[in-house]
């Protein structure tokens, strides 16, 4: 169940150390939006929008984040959706569903950035959500997320 329902969003420049929790922070610089999961264990999830990952829309009003936020590594293992500031619970995911989906994810960065794929025994990337990951590019808005998380 989760524990927050709505989320405030906050623009800003760089994601504060500490998380609020209930409290949706969006870095355009960065390319991505930071919370605290919202199923309330505290855990930092982070979505970095780019072409293979998450997108954002602000309307104004509030923020939709595209696709769902899935916590497969985390104790949790929360899953949700966040539509106009709404957390919407999406439902637990089975392990052959999660691996399906890194594996058609590893397919679609690779395709997209021009890497390859490696072979389905590989181990998954340690996200935190939904999207499995990729070779970053050396370049854009997603290098400079991955170069500001590693300070």
């Amino acid at each position: 169940m989760m524990r927050h329902r709505t989320l405030e969003h906050r623009f800003v420049r760089n994601v504060p150390r500490e998380l609020e929790p209930g409290v949706l922070y969006i870095s355009m610089e960065y390319a991505t939006a930071v919370h605290s999961c919202c199923c309330g264990c505290g855990e930092r999830v982070v979505t970095p929008f780019t072409p293979t990952d998450w997108s954002m829309e602000f309307d104004g009003e509030s923020v939709t984040l595209e696709p769902s936020v899935g916590n497969w590594n985390q104790a949790c293992r929360s899953h949700y959706l966040i539509r106009r500031n709404q957390v919407i619970e999406a439902g637990p995911w089975s392990a052959a569903r999660i691996e399906a989906e890194r594996r058609r994810d590893k397919k679609v960065k690779a395709a997209y950035y021009g890497t390859k794929v490696p072979p389905a025994h590989a181990q998954p990337d340690a996200s935190s959500t939904s999207s499995a990951g990729g070779k970053a590019p050396t370049s854009g808005p997603l290098s400079r997320l991955l170069g500001w998380l590693s300070k």
